[in-house]
Parts: C-alpha cells; sequence; structure tokens
C-alpha cells in the first residue's frame, strides 16, 4: 500500500475517539439549557462511551497500512488501551455523578470524555505529534475537572493552579526530549523512529538520545507520579474533587507507562550494538523506581489525611510499576525458551489494572462518606466505620488490602508478577544482578507500605467510631462504582489468568 491509501484510511482508527468528542460537544451546548440536570448529562456520557465500544468493535481495522507512515497503529495494546480507557470512563462518570450540580454537570461530563478519548488515542499513536496531542487531550480537560465542582473554595482554586502549571513544564520536557528524538533520526513517525536510532547509538548520537531520554522520562514522570516529579500530588489530592482525583490517579498513570514504553521500544532493538546505551538507560529506570518507591512509603507513612496518603501509595505504586519497566531493555535478551516467563511489560500492564481497580474503588468509597457539611478527610474519620456503615468499611478495606498486597487480591498477584519479572531477568542481560536488587527493594517497600495501610484497616473494625460520616443522598452510583473495582480486584486475585493473557497478548504488539 502506498503512502497516500494510509494516510485515507488511517482516520478509520480514531472513529471511537471521534465519537466521544462528538458526545463532548453535545454535553457543551447541553450546559447551556437550563432544563439540563445531573441525570441527563450522566446518561449522555455513558451513551457516548457505549457508542465509541459499538464503533470500536463494528469497525474493521484496515489492512496494509504503511507502519513507518501512519501516525496511528491498530495494535494489540492500542486494543486493550481503548477498551481500558472506555471501562474507566462508565466508572469514572458513575463515580462523578454527583460531582457538580445541574448547572455544571454537562461541562464536567463532557470534560471526561474528551480526556477519555486523549486516552484511548495514546494507545494507537505512532507518531510524537500524535502523541503529545493525545497526552495534552488528558491533561487540558483536567483542568476544568479540578476547578468546576468545587470552584469557590480556595483549596479547589489551589489544586487547579498547582496541577496547571506544573502540567505547563512536564508538557515543555517533553517537547524538549521530542525534538531531540526528531533531531537524531529525522522522523516523528515512532515506527521509522525505533528503526533508525539503533544504526545512530554507537556513535556520538548515544549522548543525545540520552538527554531525550532523560526529558522523556522527567515530562512522563509528572504523570505517573515518579520522583522527584510527585510534589503537586498530595496537594491535588487533598483539595481536588475526589471523583476527579480518582480521575488523576489512575488515568495519566496509564496514558504515561504506554507511552513510555512505545517510546522506550529502541532501547531493546539497540542492544545488540549499543550495550552502554542500554545500560544506562536500564540504570536511569532502576534508580527513578527505587527511590520513587521508597520516597512513596516513607511519606505515606507520616500522613493522616487519608487523601494525602493515597497520593503518596500513588507515587509508590508507580515504583512498583516502574520495576516493570526496568525489566523491559532487559526482554531483548531473552531466548524463546523462556516466553513462558512474565516479562516486564505485562507485569506493568496488569498491575495498572490493578492499582486501577484498587485505587478508583476507594476513593468512591470515600466519595459516597462525604456530605456537603463534612469531607471524610482523616483516619479518625473512618474510625468504627464498620459500626455505622458496614458496606463501605468492607469495601475501603479490601482496597487497602489489596494495596498491601495480601493474597487473593489483584494487587498480590500484580505484585508477584513485577518481582519475578525483575528475578527472572535473562541471562546475558546488562546489570541482571541489580534488577535482582530492585526486585528486593519493591518487596521490602511493600512490606513498609502495609503499615500506613494496616492503620486505617484497623481503625475501620478495631476502633469505635469518633465522628459517624453523615452521607449525603444519591450514593448509589458511587457505591455501585466500588463494587464493580471490588470484583475486578477479587476475580483476577483469585483467577488472574484472564486479565494476565490480555496483557500477554498487548505486550506481544505494542
Amino acid at each position: 500500500m502506498t503512502v497516500d491509501p494510509t494516510l485515507q484510511q488511517v482516520f478509520r482508527l480514531a472513529v471511537p475517539e471521534a465519537a466521544l468528542v462528538g458526545c463532548a460537544c453535545v454535553l457543551y451546548v447541553v450546559s447551556t439549557l437550563r432544563a439540563a440536570s445531573r441525570t441527563a448529562a450522566g446518561v449522555l456520557a455513558l451513551a457516548g462511551l457505549g457508542l465509541a465500544a459499538a464503533l470500536h468493535f463494528a469497525a474493521p481495522a484496515p489492512d496494509g497500512l504503511v507502519p513507518t507512515v501512519s501516525p496511528l497503529l491498530p495494535t494489540h495494546l492500542a486494543t486493550f488501551v481503548r477498551l481500558t480507557a472506555l471501562a474507566t470512563g462508565a466508572l469514572l462518570v458513575l463515580s462523578c455523578w454527583n460531582e457538580c450540580d445541574d448547572r455544571r454537570a454537562a461541562d464536567f461530563h463532557a470534560s471526561l470524555l474528551v480526556a477519555v478519548a486523549g486516552f484511548s488515542l495514546v494507545g494507537s499513536a505512532n507518531d510524537l505529534v500524535t502523541l503529545f496531542l493525545a497526552l495534552e487531550l488528558i491533561s487540558i480537560p483536567t483542568y476544568v475537572m479540578l476547578y468546576l465542582p468545587r470552584g469557590a473554595e480556595a483549596q479547589a482554586q489551589e489544586s487547579a493552579v498547582k496541577y496547571f502549571m506544573l502540567s505547563v513544564l512536564s508538557s515543555a520536557l517533553l517537547l524538549f526530549g521530542f525534538s531531540y528524538l526528531y533531531g537524531l533520526t529525522g522522523t516523528t513517525n515512532l515506527t521509522a523512529a525505533a528503526e533508525i536510532l539503533p544504526r545512530l547509538l554507537p556513535g556520538d548520537a548515544a549522548t543525545s538520545a540520552l538527554i531525550a531520554t532523560v526529558m522523556i522520562l522527567a515530562g512522563l514522570g509528572f504523570r505517573v507520579t515518579a520522583f522527584p516529579f510527585h510534589f503537586y500530588a498530595p496537594d491535588v489530592y487533598q483539595g481536588g474533587p475526589t471523583g476527579t482525583v480518582a480521575f488523576l490517579a489512575f488515568v495519566p498513570k496509564v496514558a504515561g507507562f504506554a507511552a513510555l514504553l512505545k517510546l522506550l521500544t529502541f532501547v531493546g532493538d539497540a542492544h545488540p550494538v549499543a550495550g552502554d546505551f542500554v545500560k544506562r538507560v536500564l540504570m536511569l529506570t532502576w534508580i527513578l523506581a527505587a527511590v520513587t518507591m521508597t520516597a512513596g512509603n516513607v511519606m505515606g507513612l507520616l500522613q493522616d489525611n487519608l487523601r494525602r496518603m493515597l497520593a503518596y501509595s500513588s507515587v509508590a505504586n508507580a515504583g512498583y510499576m516502574l520495576i516493570g519497566l526496568a525489566v523491559v531493555p532487559a526482554e531483548a535478551y531473552r531466548s524463546s525458551t523462556d516466553a513462558a516467563v512474565t516479562g516486564g511489560a505485562e507485569a506493568l500492564l496488569f498491575y495498572l489494572i490493578a492499582y486501577g481497580a484498587m485505587t478508583v474503588g476507594a476513593f468512591a468509597v470515600l466519595a459516597s462518606l462525604d456530605s456537603p457539611a463534612r469531607r471524610v478527610e482523616t483516619v479518625n474519620d473512618v474510625a468504627g466505620l464498620r459500626e455505622t456503615h458496614p458496606l463501605s468499611a468492607f469495601l475501603l478495606g479490601l482496597f487497602l488490602i489489596s494495596m498491601i498486597g495480601l493474597p487473593l487480591t489483584a494487587g498480590f498477584v500484580g505484585k508477584l508478577l513485577l518481582f519475578l519479572s525483575a528475578l527472572a531477568a535473562p541471562e546475558g542481560a546488562p546489570l541482571r544482578q541489580v534488577l535482582r536488587i530492585l526486585a528486593v527493594v519493591g518487596a521490602v517497600n511493600a512490606a513498609v507500605g502495609a503499615y500506613y495501610y494496616l492503620r486505617v484497616v484497623i481503625a475501620l473494625f478495631l476502633r469505635s467510631s469518633l465522628t459517624p460520616p453523615q452521607p449525603a443522598v444519591g450514593r448509589s452510583p458511587l457505591l455501585l462504582t466500588a463494587g464493580v473495582c471490588a470484583i475486578v480486584t477479587v476475580a483476577f486475585g483469585v483467577y488472574p489468568w484472564p486479565l494476565l493473557s490480555a496483557c500477554r497478548w498487548a505486550a506481544n504488539g505494542y
């Protein structure tokens, strides 16, 4: 197939995302009508997500696309990310059902749909420009989502401004890294760049490629809340609307790691001719993973505010996920006889889903306990919850147990897969023993993090209530969200093979 037919057909790959943006435009118009309500906005948003899902399954993917030309590619990872985005979008619409009043609900859900469209496009992006636009489609609506529900409150304004300023900085760093990649390769196409870069790395281009890698890790480190780019998280998580914070805790993290998997593909391809470069990148991700998980858990030990604790938990979990990313360069050294061994990419994808279920579920429970008069903020606020709200206590306890990584939860399986992927680094891989040490560092950090999770679990079930929460009416969508997340947490903890197979399938085609 020639270049022109490829560019003509490529638009068919973005039809579901176009449907989401179109539905968002309808919602923006609906927001101007006085008769608009939260229920109508939520139903329209769910309808838009359903339409996008139907278009995904109904529209056949174009054949014969030229990968070195097409800005979008229908890879396995693209399908995995798109379906994750649509499922997450439906859950977030439910968890944000009562986030805004009737006057602002349509604008809020429209912004959410635009962000979900960006999230979905990240998986299929095959061009630096397309990838950057997809990431910005996530970031820009988030500024609106942070401000709309609690716009008059000083904390909400502060969190929105902090996120905006630091997001702009991270985008600048990412563009700087992209400019180096373009300067080295002369193309913005990711497939072409992955083919060209390994030929350049044995020469002086290795230094420029390393600078590009550092800048890309810095720019995307903001989105995945890696240390030291995490410092916005505690304040934004504490001051932002609970449903939007649940969105922030998961969606940018999945998009960021999907982008990193795409951008670091060339590192593995470079191993036969640029061993020193591969070692430097592997060591860089090793340090980032170790420092991120350690800083997140240590700071989490000091928190009494539940939202700040979950922010540092998000940082620590980003560190665990970076273990999988650090293992990816070593995968190029794996022989065909080791195909059954869990790789870093599939372990990372599995843990992302497990992390999303337990984190979105935990925030949904907290939101269900909030009232206009008082938010549930501290550990004391949930003390004795088993007496006053037993269902909420059970759900929150389950999510915290999964964050600890106890057996029969998806969190346990995800951590185990990440640690095993590092321990099973193949013979001949650079810094193989260092990767094994990283698995030990991760296990020690998991034990440290268990303390602050257990402190909340003990408060839930073993302490008496001091000031029982007085939830507002309309909790059903939030409890439904938490219930779905609980099912995912338990189901993939007891029987992880379906999700693991899907993650392995996605990791073999990105």
